[in-house]
């Protein structure tokens, strides 16, 4: 409220040559707000990716070495890039769990392993950062992108505030390239980016922190909520994760927008999909797509038979799943998530075969209704081990809800006494529809944003008001008012 409009004005009034860097100050003093100390991370990682990028660069141009030595050499700096990259993350946020897996594998063979635990705070966002910058020294690597000489710019590449801590994961031909142009005030842009945000603090505050309520009171107690109690809290924490999430990234994308760059699209209606793959390609995109140029392709794709392409697959999977924290479950979480889609390759035979004989239309809303549920209850599923709090209680969690047969919950009010009572159940339940709606017509390329600025002034401004009063009366602002975190700041 203070933060950004002081950023915003001085941004556009300030002469061009000087912006990048008010934006590298604003940045900084931006992440600097939650630990100051941590800020020399960014700095770190910013200072290695950026030397290392001059250093490829240099490398291409020598005339001291043939093609392949070139080749060479340009490999051992990317090594060596990420080697450093990758040893700060695993200090900040694997040493614990790898002491922990050692321990219990050598008390199987009956040694004990006094090696205690490191008290480490996970700096915020070091995940999305550290992918972000070795993205670039990959990309300068395969001359997808020059190699940046003001180290101002890079650096604000590196620490860009509005997706700093929970992304999108910017590629640096995308935002790279933008920042090296100064930015005039465009009033359309201004006003798009604006309805983002809009909508982002809808998903957050409105949806997201609601059915955080119901469902961290189920999980938080799930030996007395049992059965469907946990079957429905699940099915709703699928919606709170997106919203929370997709609401973080809508937000970046529209501070962004309002400072004249555009950031990519992280979510695009996922839960609409009919297929986990497709899912995927609709979540969390700037991720899945990271993984996919700079792990899954470099392993070999596709191009290497089948058995090879499951295996990676799988490895980019189980990977995706460690990256998001430090536990088995997550781990779990990930493998679940490939090993659907490699039975879904696997079994694709067979489904068309079944296809052909019962006549079916792929193309029917039938067809494609349950192929979506299917997919829905697959991923919803898989969320138990991302939400419980490690695998023991993600079991302990699937055997409770397995176990305990209770529908009738669902029509004789115990629910509204799960944290929400029946205003608030409806009125989530209302937000619900509103944002499948929107989804379904952000699937057929409407966007409701730009609608609504094609509208006059006086509807424009209505539609604003509306949206701001709903927020501020019906947002969960939390008891005195406490500051809610986003889900993936964690990571």
């Amino acid at each position: 409220m203070i933060f950004f409009p002081i950023v915003l004005i001085v941004y556009y009034i300030i002469p061009d040559k000087v912006k990048y860097l008010w934006l590298l100050v604003a940045s900084y003093y931006f992440y600097m707000c939650w630990n100051a100390k941590y800020a020399l991370l960014i700095l770190v990682s910013t200072v290695v990716t950026y030397i290392s990028g001059l250093l490829i660069e240099k490398i291409k141009r020598s005339e001291d070495f043939n093609d392949k030595r070139k080749t060479s050499l340009k490999k051992w700096v990317v090594a060596g890039s990420c080697a450093i990259n990758l040893g700060i993350l695993f200090c900040f946020k694997y040493i614990n769990f790898t002491v922990s897996l050692l321990s219990q594998a050598f008390s199987v063979i009956h040694i004990q392993l006094n090696i205690p635990a490191f008290d480490i705070i996970l700096p915020v966002g070091i995940s999305f950062y550290t992918f972000q910058a070795l993205s670039y020294n990959m990309d300068v690597y395969r001359d997808d992108i020059y190699a940046e000489k003001n180290f101002f710019r890079y650096a604000l590449f590196v620490s860009f505030f509005p997706q700093l801590v929970a992304g999108p994961i910017e590629r640096s031909k995308n935002l790279l390239k933008q920042l090296a142009v100064p930015k005039k005030f465009n009033s359309k842009k201004a006003t798009d980016g604006f309805l983002l945000m809009i909508w982002g603090y809808f998903l957050k505050i409105v949806v997201a922190d609601r059915i955080a309520i119901f469902v961290d009171n189920i999980y938080g107690n799930y030996q007395t909520y049992n059965g469907w109690y946990i079957a429905i809290a699940t099915m709703l924490f699928a919606i709170q994760i997106y919203c929370d999430f997709a609401g973080y990234s809508t937000i970046a994308m529209g501070a962004a927008e309002i400072l004249g760059i555009d950031l990519m699209e992280n979510f695009n209606a996922p839960y609409l999909s009919t297929s986990v793959a497709e899912f995927w390609r609709h979540w969390h995109i700037s991720l899945t797509s990271w993984f996919k140029d700079y792990l899954y392709i470099p392993l070999g794709g596709s191009r290497k038979g089948k058995t090879r392409k499951y295996i990676n697959k799988m490895i980019v999977f189980i990977v995706s799943g460690l990256w998001h924290g430090a536990n088995l479950s997550f781990i779990i979480w990930g493998g679940l998530n490939g090993l659907y889609q490699v039975i879904g390759e696997i079994l694709q035979p067979v489904r068309d075969k079944v296809v052909s004989v019962l006549r079916l239309n792929r193309s029917s809303i039938g067809h494609k209704l349950i192929k979506g549920i299917i997919t829905f209850a697959l991923i919803d599923f898989s969320w138990i081990f991302f939400r419980a709090n490690g695998y023991r209680e993600s079991l302990a969690i699937i055997q409770s809800m397995l176990t305990y047969k209770n529908p009738w919950i669902l029509i004789d009010g115990s629910l509204y006494n799960c944290g929400l009572d029946s205003k608030n159940f409806g009125l989530m339940i209302l937000c619900i529809a509103v944002i499948v709606f929107a989804d379904i017509l952000k699937k057929r390329g409407i966007k409701v944003r730009s609608v609504i600025a094609q509208q006059d002034y006086w509807c424009r401004y209505l539609v604003l008001i509306f949206a701001i009063c709903f927020i501020l009366i019906f947002g969960i602002w939390g008891s005195g008012y406490d500051v809610t975190g986003f889900i993936y700041f964690q990571f």
